[in-house]
């Protein structure tokens, strides 16, 4: 497939630069991707159209302040580094902006060396492994030091940073955050429960593999990144027990049904798993795992809006996004949102 399938016209003035004001009042496009229908909405009543025995699948992970700005020690050339995952105590891995000059050996130093970190291992499109040096502890260093890990399309910092983190975020490890997840309120979340639908979390930490742009132009040409993710025995069997009595599995958000869905790949079943995926969803892929999706408009072109593209069709998926371009709808991270669902 060429990835020019996947494209569309998108307006500047349409990515959303800051959250709604209120999460849960941000829009819902609800879409029936079976008979191809779909309504203007809000996105708290999305409750509407949630069933009781229906179970919500939610990824709690923690956005770290990823970003970290440094100079060279050698040189005090300004360099910077996003972390994305954490091999093993201090030793992560890093994408470098401006990597070339990050060699093995090469030492930076972050907020007048309070952190500083050696690089250990080169690695292809700017990733560097890198180990960090500190006194103290790494996490209160981090919070000092870094940066919450905006998308390059938005142009400045939130003014609260719990704006980029879901209301449940709970597993500090991810680079981004899990957006579909941004609309959802403690309020929302409680009359969803009180409806009689089940609330699940998992656990995906975000890196290349969710937001690495794909630079080929043949879809199976581009390689999807491992990200690490966690379900626990618990959540496995509760949903094993939706499966077996034909309930409704919701995902809320890309992450959690690429987790979903490759413990179903793999093991046929959910199962207990604290492991690494690069599976890549796109047209052609049978879903085993989901009923339902809620996700944010994404990126002409990217793995996400293929992985739509698969749920409910490439044609209806650029039908869709047309509208919403049309009715003016907010795109990405801070964006409106969609609820995908069938039959």
């Amino acid at each position: 497939m060429e990835v020019s399938l996947f494209d569309f016209d998108l307006p500047m003035e349409l990515i959303a630069q800051t959250p709604a004001e209120k999460r849960d009042e941000s829009r819902l496009l609800l879409i029936d991707k079976d008979n191809k229908t779909y309504e203007d909405k809000i996105f708290h009543d999305i409750i509407d159209y949630l069933r009781p025995g229906d179970v919500l699948v939610r990824n709690n992970t923690k956005v770290l302040p990823a970003r970290i700005f440094g100079q060279k020690e050698d040189t005090g050339a300004h360099v910077e580094i996003l972390l994305l995952h954490q091999i093993k105590g201090d030793v992560w891995e890093c994408l470098a902006g401006n990597a070339r000059p990050i060699k093995v050996g090469t030492i930076i130093s972050f907020k007048d060396g309070k952190l500083r970190a050696k690089c250990l291992e080169v690695k292809d499109e700017g990733i560097r492994i890198m180990e960090f040096i500190y006194d103290g502890i790494f996490l209160e260093i981090l919070n000092e030091v870094g940066n919450m890990p905006l998308p390059p399309y938005i142009k400045k910092q939130c003014e609260d940073n719990s704006r980029y983190q879901t209301v449940y975020a709970k597993v500090l490890g991810s680079a981004a955050a899990p957006t579909a997840g941004f609309h959802f309120t403690n309020e929302l979340l409680e009359r969803i429960k009180n409806k009689g639908i089940e609330i699940l979390d998992i656990t995906l930490h975000i890196g290349l593999g969710t937001f690495k742009p794909v630079k080929e132009d043949v879809v199976e040409n581009h390689v999807m990144h491992s990200e690490y993710f966690e379900m626990s025995k618990e959540v496995a069997d509760k949903l094993n027990k939706a499966k077996a009595e034909n309930r409704r599995i919701i995902a809320v958000g890309t992450t959690a049904t690429r987790t979903l869905e490759a413990i179903m790949q793999k093991y046929g079943k959910f199962v207990e798993a604290r492991e690494e995926t690069n599976i890549f969803i796109k047209p052609g892929y049978k879903f085993l795992a989901i009923d339902a999706l809620i996700t944010n408009f994404h990126l002409p072109k990217s793995t996400l809006i293929m992985l739509v593209s698969a749920f409910m069709g490439r044609e209806f998926t650029l039908e869709v996004y047309r509208h919403a371009v049309e009715q003016k709808y907010r795109f990405f991270s801070f964006g409106d949102s969609m609820f995908i669902h069938g039959k």
